[in-house]
């Protein structure tokens, strides 16, 4: 189900990151700089539990999750959030929730391309992935 998505995403390319970070309210300084790195996104598959690494210059991150459960989350910008991960065809979609506010972050996967389209509001950002030989 989720075995797709296995493998190492390095970011190719990312549209409009910096309006969804201000979406969010992370502040200018962490912007610049989390808008320049080139993030690696690590995902394994282990039966019905999944690890997800994203490896910067600029931070670490790294979540456990069994699919269709909710757990507690703290996200790169230490956001703490209530998150919830399914599996949808070809795409996995990642619900956070904080404070009345929702942000969806869906990853697709094409091939050895994997989409991540990141949802808050009327902000949307996409970032494009290509999967490590």
């Amino acid at each position: 189900m989720a075995d797709a998505f296995t493998g190492t995403w390095n970011l190719k390319e990312s549209k409009n990151f910096d309006d969804y970070m201000k979406a969010l309210g992370v502040n200018f300084a962490t912007r610049q700089v989390a808008g320049m790195t080139k993030p690696t996104t690590i995902i394994t598959v282990d039966g019905g539990s999944v690890k997800l690494e994203t490896k910067s210059t600029f931070k670490n991150t790294e979540i456990n999750f069994k699919l269709g459960e909710e757990f507690d989350e703290t996200t790169a910008d230490d956001r703490k959030v209530k998150s919830l991960i399914t599996v949808d065809g070809n795409k996995m979609v990642h619900v956070q929730k904080w404070d009345g506010k929702e942000t969806t972050l869906v990853r697709e996967v094409n091939g050895n391309a994997l989409t991540l389209s990141l949802t808050l509001g009327e902000v949307v950002c996409t970032r494009h992935y290509v999967k490590a030989e």
